[in-house]
This record gives C-alpha cells, sequence and structure tokens, in this order.
C-alpha cells in the first residue's frame, strides 16, 4: 500500500439526497353527459389543471383535478353550448429505485406534470347521449430525504494539493452493474 494510500480515511457524510425517482405515462377515457344530446363536437380542451404529491408505499401518489370543457352542436347543427365537468384523480407512481439506506422520517416527495393532462380525442357515444374524452398525461415523481455517502478524507488537508490521488474502484473497471434508469438525459 502506497504512503499516499495509509494517509486516506473514509468518512460517512448525511446528506439530503434524490432517494427516488419515478415517471408515468397513462391514457384514461372520461364519459361527459351535456344536457343537450351532441350532433357533433367543435372542441374539446382541459384546464385549471391542479395536482400535489402524497408519499403512498413504495410509490407516489399524484392527487389532482382539471376541467373538461367540450364545445358541441346539437338540435341538428342548429345551437351550440359548451358542457363543462370537474375530473378528480389519483395516479400511483412506482419510484424505480429507491434508495434502501435513506431516512424515512425526513421524506420529501414532489411531482412535474412532464405532459400536462391533454385532450386527444372526443367521440360521441355509441348511444349519442354522452361524450367520449381521451386525456394523456404524465408525470415525473421524486423522492428526496437524509441518506448516508461515503468519502475519501486525505487528513492532510491542501497541502498535498495537485497531487493525483487514484480512485478506481478496481482493475477491471467494469460498469456493467450500473443502473441507466439512473442516469440523467439531460447529462
Amino acid at each position: 500500500m502506497a504512503i499516499a494510500d495509509q494517509r486516506l480515511q473514509r468518512r460517512e457524510i448525511i446528506t439530503k439526497a434524490v432517494c427516488g425517482k419515478g415517471r408515468k405515462f397513462s391514457t384514461i377515457t372520461h364519459t361527459v353527459t351535456p344536457p343537450h344530446h351532441p350532433t357533433s363536437i367543435l372542441g374539446a380542451w382541459i384546464i385549471n389543471h391542479q395536482y400535489e404529491a402524497v408519499k403512498s408505499g413504495n410509490g407516489i401518489e399524484v392527487i389532482g383535478s382539471y376541467d373538461i370543457n367540450i364545445w358541441y352542436s346539437y338540435n341538428k347543427n342548429s345551437q351550440t353550448d359548451v358542457a363543462k365537468e370537474t375530473i378528480s384523480y389519483v395516479e400511483l407512481v412506482n419510484l424505480s429505485y429507491v434508495d434502501p439506506k435513506h431516512r424515512s422520517s425526513t421524506e420529501e416527495v414532489s411531482a412535474d406534470a412532464t405532459q400536462e393532462p391533454n385532450c386527444v380525442e372526443a367521440t360521441i357515444s355509441s348511444n349519442g347521449g354522452a361524450v367520449l374524452i381521451r386525456v394523456e398525461r404524465e408525470f415525473a415523481v421524486e423522492m428526496v430525504a437524509e441518506t448516508k455517502v461515503c468519502v475519501i478524507v486525505d487528513p492532510s488537508g491542501s497541502e498535498d494539493e495537485g497531487k493525483d490521488v487514484d480512485f478506481s474502484l478496481g482493475d477491471d473497471g467494469d460498469y456493467e452493474d450500473l443502473d441507466s434508469d439512473l442516469l440523467e438525459d439531460d447529462l
């Protein structure tokens, strides 16, 4: 063992870090019944989307609501109206990775709508009295908590600044055990 290696020591640091991540894309169909039998759909949109994240078991629940507005014609396309309905939902997003050594009492969760709820199709039901709205949405969630990180410390401080230290994990340089789901696309 080299003299430089003998001076290095290990320390465990407690820090806040991202200890869990997840992502979920979903498609759901809502049925909205307007006061008049629609002849044709002139437009459908979603507004007033609100949501919050709550830890739930092995995942994070996204609890939210949005308003569906459907502009339609009725009475053989002679009149128009707008039907409005508020939809509430609970979407469970599983965490693809969870740090097993995090402190559960310090968990903080958050959600980001990577795709806001969006109407991708609006059709009149087969009985003609309702409108079927197909909605797509996607959420990315994170759990931040306190966890331990192991670092190498040189007790001599900065007096050896500029010297090279070998931090290799071994001779093989094998990275097959890395979890590719944890790598960020932005890097």
